[in-house]
This record gives C-alpha cells, structure tokens and sequence, in this order.
C-alpha cells in the first residue's frame, strides 16, 4: 500500500493539528489529573490520524487484462443500473452503472478499459448528495469517453457530492491509457457514472460492494 500524491498536503497538516491538540491534551492532564479524559482524548486524536490517512491509501493491486473486460473503476457500491439517454456525449441510449464512493472507501481512480481518451470535459455544479439522481448531470464533474481498440466507447464521470468539493484527473484527450491504471482522484466522498454500450454484458447489480481493479463490472460485446 502507498499513500495518494494528493494527500500528503493534507495529512501533514492534519498530523501537525492533531499532534498540536494532544500535547494540549497531555498538558491539562498534568493540570487536573483526569486520566479517563485524557485516555478519551487520545483514543480521539488517534481515530482522527487513521482516518485522515486511510482515506487517501492506494493498495497495491495487480491487474492483468482480458479482452473486452470493463475493470471497476472505484471502490464503492453498486447502487443504479438502469437504461439511460446519455446527452452530453453519445446522444442515445446507454446502460448506466452508478458506484458511490463513501469516506471510507479508496478514492482513487482508474481507468475501466484500455483505449484512446476521445473526450475529457470538465463541469462546474452543484453539491447535491452522491446518491441523487440529479447528480450525473447537475453536480460538479469531469465527463471521460475512452474508445476502445474494438472501435466500442464507454463513457464515465468522476461526480463530486456534497462532502467531496475536488475532483482531480490526470489525462487528455488523445492520450492512450491501459485498463486499471489511474486516471483521478476524488476528494471526500463521491461517485463514479459508467455509460455502457446497451449490449455490454454485466456482471454487477445493485448492492454489489465493488473494489477498483479487481470487480468485472462487465463484458464489451
């Protein structure tokens, strides 16, 4: 596992704050003597350290490609598929698999399938919650097409919610990308939109907890 590129602003200050606070802590104990608030305390600045450095670690995970797999992009769970009208990019009708993506999850994002970047737009929006269905296209978010080597494209979205307020993303249209390779980061919670080809085989449903590079969210036909 490896801390995110991302995080490491945050988690020194958070570290630098939290340190700050427990010396405060250890000091007003000296002060009152009260060890269970002292223990309290502790146990807070403690719970606060993992989880500022949990949010931003990247396990370490191998993936080997297959031919037309679409890879889970996020950590997360299932939580729409449904036939959709995609109106930004395709104008027709796709298949839409939603994943939330919850404080706790890796944030982190990947590349579902291997191709061309044909589309990388960047949205302005709101903050709805992740799990609206006016999310997709009234949030703020950053719209992908990858067009992959059998000619098919899929199209995702990195979605913020109301907690997450940055999305980060790291490539262009024109450049060429490999399934499971990180293409973004989310920051505080959020949503990933996969927009399939309406033939795509899936292999998820609503409820599935999905892990990023390791979940088959489906099958290009």
């Amino acid at each position: 596992m490896k801390l995110h590129r991302e995080g490491y602003l945050i988690i020194t200050i958070g570290l630098a704050i939290l340190i700050a606070i427990q010396g405060l802590n250890y000091y007003l104990w000296t002060l009152v003597d009260l060890w269970w608030l002292y223990a309290l305390l502790t146990l807070g600045v403690i719970v606060m350290a993992y989880l500022i450095i949990q949010f931003f670690r990247v396990p370490k995970i191998t993936y080997i490609e297959k031919t037309n797999e679409i890879i889970c992009p996020a950590d997360g769970k299932v939580v729409v598929i449904e036939e959709v009208e995609e109106a930004e990019y395709f104008n027709d009708r796709r298949i839409q698999i939603s994943i939330f993506m919850s404080p706790l999850n890796v944030h982190a994002n990947f590349n579902p399938i291997s191709g061309i970047v044909k589309w990388a737009k960047y949205h302005k929006g709101l903050f709805l919650v992740a799990w609206h269905p006016k999310s997709s296209t009234d949030n703020e978010r950053t719209t992908f097409v990858i067009e992959h080597e059998s000619g098919k494209e899929v199209l995702f979205r990195q979605i913020a919610g109301a907690v997450a307020r940055r999305i980060c993303y790291y490539v262009e249209p024109g450049d060429k990308v490999k399934a499971a390779e990180e293409f973004g980061f989310i920051k505080f919670g959020s949503r990933i939109d996969l927009l399939l080809p309406l033939d795509t085989k899936i292999d998820v449903k609503i409820g599935d907890v999905v892990k990023g590079r390791i979940t088959k969210i489906g099958e290009l036909k």
